[in-house]
């Protein structure tokens, strides 16, 4: 299930979401190597970007040696250091990706959703709101798996939060959604994030059984998680009540003259 776009006009441009959209992107082909598809060296800069600048849950909280190596890829490990640069790398992780596919979900997520929440609570306040879930999903993390020497990169938990503020904000609106292989739905927006939540957490509750193999298939849905629940818990806090009444006039206005 895959949302593609929302009836949830705008009343201004979202122009922090569009920022840090184009971030995530210009970071990603500029600093990480376009996720290696300039040949050798551009798969080096992007493995190095992971190892340097990820969240690693072992060095931040020194539950592992300083050495202790981890395969990356034939011939490349990333070894655990103590670095000063570690204590910003829940910051710096969000900005990193580690793949095109990684990279492009995530910026869906945030085009369908961001535009809205930023609009509910203004560009500053939309900014702070980001980059606090983003913190929580990787406090979230580290608590779960603080003897992980596996670097953490995307922007997975802070788009989880600006899903969890959405959640609250506007249930009912409707979103397209792509069900493969061939079906396009516009169903309820809280449909599609308590299913999206729903999965993250049976898979994050499923993780914690330590006599089950990996069944989160590498991707941090504690992350994910902490996210989500801190956009739930702190959305009423950034959201401005007469932005929000604005917008919901706006949306019934725009639905009312859909319909005749």
């Amino acid at each position: 299930m895959l949302p593609i776009s929302d009836d949830n006009p705008t009343l201004r441009p979202p122009v922090v979401t569009y920022a840090l959209l184009a971030t995530l992107v210009a970071v990603f082909v500029l600093f990480q190597g376009a996720g290696g598809l300039g040949g050798p060296q551009a798969m080096f800069r992007q493995l190095a970007s992971v190892c340097d600048w990820g969240l690693v849950p072992a060095e931040l909280l020194h539950t592992r040696p300083v050495g202790f190596s981890v395969p990356m890829a034939p011939g490349l490990a990333c070894n655990v250091d103590d670095e000063a640069r570690n204590v910003l790398t829940p910051l710096t992780s969000m900005f990193l990706h580690g793949g095109w596919a990684h990279l492009l979900g995530n910026c869906l997520y945030l085009w369908v959703f961001g535009n809205n929440v930023e609009d509910s609570m203004g560009r500053g306040r939309f900014l702070a709101f980001y980059l606090i879930c983003g913190l929580a999903a990787a406090a979230a993390h580290v608590v779960v798996e603080p003897s992980s020497p596996v670097p953490t990169v995307g922007a997975s938990g802070a788009i989880s939060g600006v899903l969890g503020g959405y959640l609250l904000l506007y249930p009912r609106v409707r979103v397209r959604t792509y069900f493969p292989p061939i079906f396009l739905f516009r169903v309820p927006a809280w449909f599609v994030l308590v299913f999206w939540f729903a999965g993250q957490a049976l898979t994050g509750l499923a993780s914690l059984n330590p006599l089950r193999p990996d069944v989160s298939g590498g991707v941090a849905v504690w992350a994910h998680i902490g996210g989500f629940v801190a956009g739930v818990v702190l959305v009423k806090l950034f959201a401005s009540p007469q932005r929000v009444a604005r917008r919901t006039a706006a949306g019934d206005a725009s639905a009312a003259f859909g319909a005749a």
